[in-house]
């Protein structure tokens, strides 16, 4: 099989576009192995090695970006992406043969692992013991691309406390008559009311056809007190916009025009995708984290992609890392409920 046309290599635009921490010596290896078949062994010093196998697997053929490539940008994004899956149980969708495959959902690690996958027991949302694969490292992070993982997905709480909620977020999920444009105007919009009730948030794009507003939450924050927040945000923003924003859950009643304000993927167990994640699109678009002031109506989702994050990152620094250090107080949630609960 030919490969498919590429431009500039993304090993050496990646290497080459930011610093890359102490990762560069695994872009190095992961581009030498692609040249040189495919198939190797990456080491990451200290005895920790994994194999890696058909780098040159194209997994976006219409761009000519191979199963390497993904590895290697999540190697040249590291710095910042992992401190996002730390500790935080992942939820893998595999596409075995890239994007134009069949795909399938993982949970369970699987019988035979490689040394040095993180992994660990969690209390799933129906209350059994599983094991998972854990976040938090690259060896694990690039073992979940070997084995066809593009996108990462990760629960919204980590191993040390599994039972309280780290953050809940709202999806802006528009309909197919929505544009982007719209989505941006409404999250705008969200943003004034979370200012009205004294709320902090970081925002990004889906790397779908949304945003994302994340809610960083106090320590030792239950599910449930977390998913009402995120709740009461969505149903103030669809009474006062309610020609744009719903949140009725069945596609079929929903008005058209709409964006879906989904507030309900924020149980314990429930995951979302991690900012700075490649998606499963035809274009590799990144779920790009962003300023409030970039919410402008010429913000383009093909602006982010895997071609394009190590250089922004590298341009505007970790956008997410700085959001989600600001905690909302528990008293702001504290009144937030009260308020609401008084009828408000």
């Amino acid at each position: 099989m030919s490969k498919p046309s590429r431009r500039k290599s993304t090993a050496t635009r990646t290497a080459s576009a930011r610093r890359v921490g102490g990762h560069a010596a695994i872009i190095r290896q992961l581009e030498a192995i692609e040249r040189d078949g495919g198939d190797g062994t990456v080491e990451f010093g200290g005895r920790r090695t994994l194999h890696v196998s058909s780098l040159d697997k194209p997994f976006f053929p219409q761009n000519g970006l191979t199963k390497g490539d993904v590895m290697r940008y999540y190697a040249a994004v590291a710095d910042a992406l992992l401190p996002v899956m730390k500790d935080r149980p992942l939820i893998l969708k595999r596409y075995p043969d890239g994007i134009g495959g069949s795909s399938f959902f993982q949970q369970n690690p699987g019988r035979s692992l490689p040394n040095g996958v993180r992994t660990g027991t969690v209390i799933t949302e129906v209350g059994a013991s599983a094991l998972r694969i854990i976040g938090g490292d690259l060896l694990t992070l690039l073992y979940t691309v070997q084995i066809g993982t593009i996108a990462v997905h990760a629960w919204q709480a980590r191993m040390q406390s599994c039972e309280y909620a780290d953050t809940t977020t709202i999806d802006l999920d528009p309909g197919d008559d929505v544009s982007f444009s719209d989505v941006v105007a409404l999250a705008r919009s969200i943003k004034h009311e979370l200012d009205a009730m004294e709320l902090i948030a970081g925002v990004k794009t889906s790397g779908s056809s949304g945003i994302h507003i994340v809610l960083p939450m106090p320590l030792r924050t239950t599910f449930e007190r977390a998913a009402r927040v995120a709740e009461l945000v969505a149903e103030r923003t669809a009474r006062t916009y309610p020609k744009r924003a719903t949140v009725e859950r069945s596609i079929q009643r929903r008005p058209a025009g709409s964006i879906y304000v989904d507030a309900q993927q924020n149980a314990q167990g429930k995951s979302v995708v991690a900012a700075y994640s490649v998606r499963e699109r035809r274009n590799a678009t990144v779920s790009a984290p962003l300023d409030w002031a970039e919410l402008r109506g010429t913000l383009r989702l093909d602006r982010f992609t895997l071609e394009t994050m190590p250089e922004r990152l590298d341009k505007v620094g970790d956008l997410w890392g700085a959001a989600m250090r600001r905690r909302n107080s528990k008293r702001t949630l504290d009144r937030v409920l009260r308020e609401a609960n008084d009828g408000r």
